[in-house]
């Protein structure tokens, strides 16, 4: 049963018909009083609550009866309606422990689509499967680790798929954050549809609305054609948004727009386009702390976490270690004819010891120049040794300040610089050193205004 709050009979007609004609329940409350009264004798499953529902139009009595909501029932999915101008009510009612909030005028499937996705999430209770049970349930062929983390991970994903909920995945450079969106997007409903890949990081803010948006042919002095925009390529399907953290203020504000309405505007033109698509995000960076610095906003986060996934450092499950160089050595022994590849038993417990800042990838290309130098088909710690020794990580004996010391942006530049100085502000050499594109150091460049040769690159 679904509880609409809101003193406008309007409103309320309209919500109980759509309602109806989807197969649901709904029952309506026009009051305070009568509200809680019905959260007191009827079992209620999700409750639309406008979040002006009486004559004050402050937004106030919503976000108090809110709170009586919580602490009667912490668990019952709660969506508010709201309008762009409480924007900043709907982000502190998510804080008292709202799920969603959707603006005025709403879209029927929009909203439809939140109601699905919360009722979804709400029924499917986390299990404990094996390995080999969640491979039987779910396409996570390309997905390697047996650790408990991964596995509660998986099923996490495996939870989420089904449903079109936001996901924001989190963690270090090289965790895996790429195949655990595909994964995501896999065993969706959507499977069959595009899966969009997008490197914020990599998109100057010039071309921010022409990437993602499209342009028509004269929209601006290059624009010699029509372009077609992320978003609309992805339309029905998955969009991937890698490196949101690295997103500047403005494009922020572009990219919540459409995430809100689902409403865009190609460039050049006037004709507002709608799209369906399911968000997953990415990034190595601590959000919570950006908002608190005011480098990334508040409405924004709530709008892509819905679900948040954390992986976690290949150096906190080092059993999946040898799992990850056994299936690197068998790629391998296909793509360099060399069938008789194998790790020793003691090389494999020293990987297993690295820290491995860089995480998957540094241990894959560790893997891989450790088998390309080699001429001997057994790899023993000494064959790993000294390409680990070689890696950029370790050449100069880098050492790391103090923490405190820096804050991470100062590092980056620290970093920027070095790269340059050492490849001749080569740009494309210095960008393959720090793992980025060119593009995206080039946003790093303009970032922190770091004077560079273009004309030597």
């Amino acid at each position: 049963m679904i509880l609409i709050i809101d003193d406008d009979i309007a409103v309320r007609a309209s919500l109980v018909l759509l309602l109806r004609s989807e197969g649901y329940k709904p029952i309506t409350a026009s009051s305070e009083a009568e509200a809680l009264s019905a959260l007191k004798h009827h079992e209620i499953s999700l409750i639309i609550l406008d979040l002006n529902f009486s004559i004050e139009t402050s937004g106030k009595e919503g976000m108090a009866l809110l709170e009586k909501i919580r602490q009667i029932n912490s668990v019952v999915p709660i969506i508010l309606i709201t309008g762009w101008g409480t924007i900043e009510l709907a982000v502190q009612g998510m804080k008292l422990g709202a799920n969603d909030f959707i603006n005025k005028p709403w879209s029927n499937e929009h909203l439809l689509q939140s109601i699905k996705t919360l009722l979804d999430l709400q029924e499917k209770k986390s299990e404990h499967h094996t390995r080999k049970q969640l491979d039987a349930m779910y396409n996570f062929q390309h997905i390697i680790g047996e650790d408990a983390r991964m596995l509660e991970l998986l099923e996490t994903i495996g939870h989420v798929a089904a449903t079109d909920a936001s996901v924001l995945i989190m963690g270090e450079s090289g965790t895996g954050k790429e195949l655990i969106a595909e994964a995501i997007h896999q065993n969706s409903l959507r499977s069959n549809k595009p899966f969009i890949k997008v490197n914020l990081g990599g998109i100057s803010t010039s071309l921010f609305e022409s990437e993602m948006f499209g342009h028509v042919r004269g929209a601006f002095t290059d624009a010699r054609i029509d372009r077609v925009g992320r978003f609309e390529m992805a339309n029905k399907g998955t969009i991937f948004l890698d490196e949101i953290g690295d997103l500047d203020a403005g494009s922020q504000v572009k990219l919540l727009r459409v995430l809100q309405d689902r409403t865009y505007e190609v460039l050049g033109s006037s004709r507002t386009k709608v799209v369906d698509v399911r968000v997953v995000s990415a990034t190595n960076r601590n959000l919570d702390e950006m908002v608190n610095d005011g480098t990334f906003r508040e409405d924004l986060l709530y709008r892509i976490n819905l679900i948040t996934i954390k992986l976690p450092a290949l150096r906190e499950r080092p059993k999946d270690i040898p799992l990850l160089v056994n299936f690197f050595i068998n790629n391998l022994k296909e793509i360099y004819n060399r069938p008789l590849l194998t790790v020793t038993k003691d090389a494999m417990k020293w990987l297993q010891q690295l820290t491995l800042p860089g995480n998957i990838r540094q241990l894959k290309n560790l893997v891989e120049r450790s088998v390309l130098v080699n001429r001997k088909d057994v790899l023993d710690i000494e064959a790993f040794r000294s390409q680990l020794e070689l890696s950029p990580a370790k050449k100069g004996s880098i050492q790391l300040p103090d923490v405190g010391a820096l804050t991470l942006d100062e590092v980056e530049v620290l970093m920027i610089k070095k790269a340059l100085e050492h490849h001749n502000n080569k740009v494309s050499k210095a960008a393959s050193s720090l793992g980025l594109t060119r593009s995206s150091l080039y946003r790093r460049l303009e970032k922190y205004n770091i004077p560079y040769d273009e004309a030597s690159d």
